[in-house]
């Protein structure tokens, strides 16, 4: 069982910056990947960027050039750096980690941080 606490999300203006993190119960050697989603009201949960044990990233299209995800792994913790922030990312931000034990694959969930983009 993996535990993740999402923080460091509020209210920032157009074109500011916040980075939100995300702390693992579980020491993330044992977790294969993760990732961040978000949803905002009205529209389905969202792959936003996602990282690997070795390191690999994705990114959403909507966000290249501008997020930037990493982990650190002494502190077990995940974080999404976002700059040049748009109104339309505002949303729901959760943490997402893939473990698997025993050739069965475990998906665990944040709680979610908010992240209002507005002037």
């Amino acid at each position: 069982q993996v535990q993740l606490v999402e923080s460091g999300g509020g209210l920032v203006q157009p074109g500011g910056s916040l980075r939100i993190s995300c702390e693992a119960s579980a020491s993330i050697f044992s977790i294969a990947s993760m990732a961040w989603y978000r949803q905002a009201p009205g529209k389905q949960r969202e792959l936003v960027a996602s990282i690997t044990s070795v390191g690999s990233t994705n990114y959403a299209d909507s966000v290249k050039g501008r997020f930037t995800i990493s982990r650190e792994n002494a502190k077990n913790t995940l974080y999404l750096q976002m700059n040049s922030l748009k109104p339309e990312d505002t949303a729901v931000y959760s943490c997402n980690a893939v473990q698997i034990r025993a050739g069965i694959r475990y998906a665990y969930w944040g709680q979610g941080t908010q992240v209002t983009v507005s002037s």
